[in-house]
């Protein structure tokens, strides 16, 4: 498990991202917002951010990726789970959220984006948030018995010489595109965009492959020397695996991906199954609420910098 941090200013370009069907996206939760439709979504966001007017930077985004390996064991439920413990411990509390799940990739991964004014209007503090998040995602997969990475996933590079060098460059590369290609051309065809060579190995004269070989920087590496995970049985397996994923989220999504009918049917289905939760009955009392707290905020910090301005105070 790890996970990629980002933060802006811009609600409507996070989620219009996230929410996309293009992505075979599913809103599994939602705290604070408004759930009409997207523009709802943005609207909440916007809303509750204008109590802390000074704060221009409100948007977090989290996306928490979760090892292929993991995959028939991560429901909707434990990845919420997973999420909801790594908010707390990211102190990400007390504020406005959404949880999106992607099915366009064959690892898991889902979507967080957060309000980082919270409901009191109070800032969310992100300090040293990457070294934080890293020690809890290692933490939580441990917890959860999620996959390790190997070893050689954590090599210094920058210490390593010729020839060792470019085998663990290969071994890296290959353990980011392997999971993600569909076939042997499309894996090859980014290999060498990365500066790898793949060359096959032939039984006899026949056209059955028995091996594979990755050639970089004048050094050649056999895919199970790279790793047993590179051995080209097992590259060929995944690759298959990958394809028939691929098949069976296209047939699952198939007839159902209007954009509107989309996220309307992954709104139905959370509605009333607890994952969501929002603040009080009446939203829009709410909102109104919201904003006229908003303004008076806007309205003393422009006196308070007409003084200063005059030389007041």
């Amino acid at each position: 498990m790890m996970a990629k941090i980002t933060s802006g200013s811009d609600f409507k370009g996070v989620v219009n991202y996230i929410i996309d069907a293009e992505k075979d996206a599913k809103l599994i939760a939602a705290s604070g917002v408004r759930y009409k439709d997207k523009d709802s979504i943005i609207r909440s966001f916007t809303c509750q951010s204008r109590l802390n007017p000074k704060k221009t930077v409100c948007v977090g985004h989290v996306s928490l990726d979760f090892s292929a390996q993991d995959k028939d064991d991560l429901t909707n439920e434990k990845m919420l789970k997973i999420a909801g413990e790594y908010l707390q411990k990211m102190k990400i509390v007390n504020t406005q959220f959404i949880i999106v799940r992607h099915f366009d990739k064959p690892h898991p991964h889902i979507h967080i984006c957060y309000n980082r004014i919270d409901n009191n209007g109070k800032t969310i503090e992100d300090g040293n948030e990457r070294r934080r998040s890293t020690a809890i995602c290692k933490e939580l997969t441990k917890k959860h018995g999620l996959y390790f990475a190997s070893g050689k996933e954590n090599v210094n590079l920058h210490r390593l010489k010729e020839p060792d060098k470019s085998k663990y460059e290969v071994y890296g590369i290959l353990s980011e595109h392997v999971p993600l290609c569909k076939n042997w051309q499309q894996l090859t065809d980014v290999l060498n965009k990365k500066g790898i060579q793949v060359k096959f190995k032939y039984k006899g004269e026949t056209d059955e492959i028995q091996g594979v070989t990755f050639l970089k920087n004048g050094y050649s590496f056999n895919g199970s020397k790279v790793d047993r995970m590179f051995s080209y049985s097992k590259i060929n397996s995944q690759l298959e695996y990958n394809n028939k994923f691929d098949q069976k989220q296209q047939t699952q999504y198939q007839g159902t991906v209007s954009n509107n009918n989309t996220f309307d049917s992954a709104l139905e289905d959370i509605k009333g199954s607890g994952l969501i939760n929002r603040h009080g009955d009446d939203f829009e009392e709410i909102e109104f609420a919201h904003r006229m707290q908003s303004e008076e905020k806007e309205r003393q910090w422009n006196n308070k910098k007409k003084k200063k301005s005059r030389g007041i105070g």
